[in-house]
């Protein structure tokens, strides 16, 4: 059974007892998200309106922070998420992440988890949300995005999420000069994003984390 537990940033995470694994750092779940998704990620790329496609719904919490901040910048934003097994409502209602987003932060994130699964839904002004239930590793992926969230447990957690083949389905759905963000900076990792036509480059990581991967598309 999954448990929730603060981190040290004072944000709640998930543990998942049966993989020994965190949905977010111990060291700060917001933390590590805004690191991360939001100023590696979003904040870096330039498109507007943005297309994102993000492996990995988890908690919606990447969705929730990605929302706060296409508010501040006025920027339109498409997202696209895909997550095999939604989490229980049950769980989802006693996570603090709301508290974290600011004044508009529990509306948002409502909104968010309320929204249907496999439908286009406006969250908030200029953000449009769809959210998948489905295999990421089998269901056919469409659309053409300018930057990826690859959220997935570690590929030592979840091999079959990380390999060439799977990257290969990110080529196929990436536009030209798009980018690719993810915490994961195993040599495998980086040499299948550039085997797909990346240009990898390491910066630093959140606290608790040496290195995270910023792809590009070339």
């Amino acid at each position: 059974m999954n448990h929730i537990i603060k981190t040290s940033d004072g944000s709640d995470t998930i543990y998942v007892p049966d993989l020994n694994e965190h949905y977010h750092s111990v060291h700060g779940a917001v933390q590590e998200s805004i690191h991360i998704f939001i100023r590696s990620g979003f904040e870096y790329c330039k498109a507007d309106p943005v297309n994102i496609f993000e492996v990995g719904f988890g908690t919606g919490l990447n969705v929730l922070l990605t929302a706060i901040s296409s508010l501040k910048d006025e920027r339109k934003v498409n997202y696209t998420t895909i997550e095999k097994y939604p989490l229980d409502d049950s769980i989802i209602n006693s996570l603090n992440h709301q508290n974290f987003a600011g004044e508009m932060g529990k509306e948002i994130y409502q909104s968010i988890h309320s929204a249907p699964w496999n439908g286009k839904e406006n969250i908030c002004k200029n953000f449009y949300l769809t959210k998948i239930n489905g295999d990421f590793t089998i269901i056919p992926l469409t659309g053409k995005y300018n930057l990826i969230y690859f959220d997935a447990f570690g590929p030592d957690k979840q091999p079959e999420m990380w390999t060439i083949e799977m990257f290969i389905k990110i080529t196929n759905i990436i536009d030209k000069n798009g980018l690719f963000v993810t915490y994961s900076a195993k040599g495998d990792v980086k040499r299948n994003l550039r085997s797909c036509g990346f240009e990898v480059t390491l910066l630093p990581g959140p606290p608790g984390k040496r290195q995270i991967i910023r792809a590009v598309k070339k």
